[in-house]
């Protein structure tokens, strides 16, 4: 069985680790053949090398070191350097994971070129086509020949477009990441682990277009992050580099919040299982705040994964200071969870599945 696996971004990073670990475990494993192609869609150190390190994912058979650039320029460029690649390996599979513009390149040159498609965490709907994600996930599903659901609601989502004798309900992968590096994330420590203690601080993430590249929406979320951090809890805001770019080119300035720079998986669950509760715009975080069980608050007007919002375990708020800060004060009233992302085995039922 040959599979080549495209990624390019964080969280895709964390997705592949699941399916290199199952692939290992498997009786059968002398019989899988399994390249990585990086496209380099992130490729600072703190968002790329690290995860591959501290995943133990095997080093990229290709980085096509693609970088940043617009949407066009960027999935261009990863349309000319994948094709070749595709060529030479002639896979059985090609893995596409999330939803980011390597997914969608990956999609485009496999449907083209005639190549097997499976897509890790398929069915996810917003229902909003200004944002880039859902246009990406849209054609990434309907390219693809197996699609691999993290949630029943992706599976009914998929049957309304009338994919649903392609779908898989499989659980989801990044369930299975954080059963399995929890644990790892608490017990290494680390100048983190010494400096934020459990339920004394609130974490922060923002990175999305439709909030970083919006001038008003930035400054009202950073205006009631700060006010949270100067009157409830103070706040940890592992920044990404696009986001502290914006910041600088409109002086908007922090009074309160702590800003560090951006941090690996590991950290990532230590902080995310430590915090009073969560503020962020990322879909992989809501998700991670669920398994934890940490109340989520998100800076969005809408949300992919809709289960998270029962019994307030995670709200929508926009952009809001009001509603951020209403939603911070009445975090204590989370929950009960309802874990309905599967049994932590979704990288197992992926190989299954294509074998």
């Amino acid at each position: 069985m040959r599979l080549v696996s495209i990624v390019g971004a964080r969280p895709q990073f964390v997705k592949l680790s699941v399916i290199c670990q199952a692939i290992e475990c498997r009786p059968d494993v002398s019989e899988w053949h399994h390249s990585i192609i990086h496209t380099g869609q992130h490729y600072d150190p703190n968002l790329s090398g690290v995860f591959f390190e501290e995943l133990a994912i095997p080093r990229p058979d290709y980085d096509l070191e693609v970088g940043s650039g617009s949407h066009g320029i960027q999935t261009g460029a990863m349309l000319k350097r994948i094709e070749p690649v595709l060529e030479f390996e002639r896979p059985d599979w090609v893995l596409l994971y999330g939803d980011t513009n390597s997914t969608l390149a990956g999609a485009l040159v496999a449907a083209k070129a005639g190549f097997a498609i499976a897509h890790v965490e398929a069915g996810l709907r917003s229902y909003r086509r200004s944002m880039p994600e859902e246009i990406n996930r849209v054609v990434a599903d309907h390219l693809s020949d197996l699609l691999f659901c993290p949630t029943e609601a992706a599976m009914e989502n998929l049957r309304k477009e009338g994919l649903g004798e392609r779908a898989t309900w499989t659980g989801d992968v990044m369930l299975d990441a954080s059963l399995r590096y929890r644990q790892l994330a608490e017990s290494r420590g680390g100048p983190l682990a010494q400096t934020w203690r459990a339920r004394e601080f609130a974490l922060a993430t923002v990175h999305r277009a439709e909030n970083t590249d919006d001038a008003d929406r930035l400054r009202q979320i950073v205006t009631a992050i700060d006010q949270i951090a100067a009157d409830i809890c103070p706040v940890v805001w592992p920044i990404h580099p696009r986001t502290r770019k914006r910041l600088g080119e409109l002086g908007i300035a922090m009074r309160a919040v702590t800003c560090i720079d951006p941090v690996s998986y590991l950290d990532m669950l230590l902080l995310e299982g430590r915090a009073r509760f969560i503020l962020t715009d990322s879909g992989g975080v809501q998700k991670e705040a669920h398994f934890l069980q940490i109340p989520c608050i998100t800076l969005r007007d809408e949300t992919e994964w809709k289960e998270t919002l029962e019994n307030r375990c995670n709200v929508l708020t926009g952009c809001s200071p009001e509603e951020i800060c209403r939603a911070a004060k009445a975090c204590s009233e989370a929950g009960p969870w309802t874990i309905r992302y599967g049994d932590g085995a979704a990288g197992e039922a992926i190989l299954r599945a294509l074998k």
